[in-house]
């Protein structure tokens, strides 16, 4: 396993300070938020939220939202909002599932990476998050860049949309187990982990979330104190098994779906209501204002 510390002593850069934050946040029994983006209105709502809170958080782009907006191009726009509102905001390749787009990201200057192959066997999981991971250590010693490495084990989904029933794969028998984590992580060299605690990609319509299984969570955090634990598909949860969460372990919160929803509620409401009405900066800033709505109370809940 790559000892985290080595792996920075000579890496002086932002994904550097974003790890130690990650880790300073989780010894205040607080964790940071994530949230993924698909257009410069969504990008814009979560900054300025940060902005005002004085908040730092982690904007996501998974490949689809990435092959949307133009991969080199998210990051530009990051680094403007970095620099208009003042506040840490770090750039996640949300979801990636090759070595080829793992490549890419890295190249584009990106903070962090996810290495999704949760639907592949472990052992085949295990060999593309290696494989991955050995690139990236490699790319750090060449440019002197860190970047963090995060994968997924046990499948939750993967789509954040609304739908009626769990997603087809998603079953209790796929939560992570402590062993297979600590095979996982050891064998992999990861520097984050997002386990299957009973999350899942999407939000249930008809039906309340599955419950987090909050022990799970303190298992896996006791059996590796040093691995920041990463909670992906939280749109939906309660409030009271997202702060469990942070209090078991978790470190950084993944939000999507409901902030989807609020922004395209907020844009559906006012076209509704404006129906002669086609200029984008009027509905798209209505979708903002919802969006903010849950972004906020997210920061809010997530720093108690």
């Amino acid at each position: 396993m790559i000892n985290q510390s080595e792996s920075n002593k000579n890496l002086d850069n932002q994904s550097v300070e974003y790890f130690e934050l990650v880790k300073k946040y989780e010894s205040k029994g607080k964790c940071i938020a994530h949230f993924n983006i698909s257009n410069l209105d969504q990008l814009r709502a979560i900054c300025e939220v940060a902005g005002e809170m004085g908040e730092p958080v982690i904007i996501g782009a998974s490949e689809g939202e990435r092959e949307y907006m133009g991969v080199e191009m998210v990051r530009a726009v990051v680094d403007e909002m970095k620099r208009e509102y003042n506040v840490p905001i770090y750039l996640n390749a949300d979801h990636t599932y090759s070595l080829h787009k793992v490549k890419q990201v890295v190249e584009a200057g990106y903070d962090s990476v996810i290495v999704d192959g949760a639907k592949l066997s472990l052992e085949e999981n295990i060999k593309l998050v290696k494989q991955s991971v050995e690139y990236v250590r490699e790319y750090e010693r060449v440019n002197g860049k860190r970047v963090l490495v995060e994968a997924e084990l046990g499948y939750i989904g993967q789509s954040s949309s609304l739908n009626e029933s769990l997603p087809e794969g998603v079953t209790e028998n796929n939560m992570t187990s402590v062993e297979e984590a600590i095979k996982f992580v050891n064998e992999t060299g990861i520097d984050m982990f997002a386990p299957a605690v009973g999350n899942v990609h999407g939000m249930l319509i008809n039906a309340p979330e599955p419950r987090l299984n909050i022990n799970r969570i303190k298992e896996i955090k006791i059996t590796l104190p040093d691995t920041p634990l990463v909670l992906h598909g939280a749109s939906g949860n309660t409030d009271e098994d997202l702060v469990d969460s942070i209090n078991a372990g978790v470190s950084i919160i993944h939000i999507n779906t409901e902030i989807r929803k609020a922004f395209t509620d907020g844009i559906r409401d006012y076209l509704m209501r404006n129906l002669k009405d086609i200029a984008p900066y009027k509905y798209g800033s209505k979708g903002q204002e919802e969006m903010k709505k849950v972004v906020r109370a997210k920061i809010n809940l997530y720093r108690k």
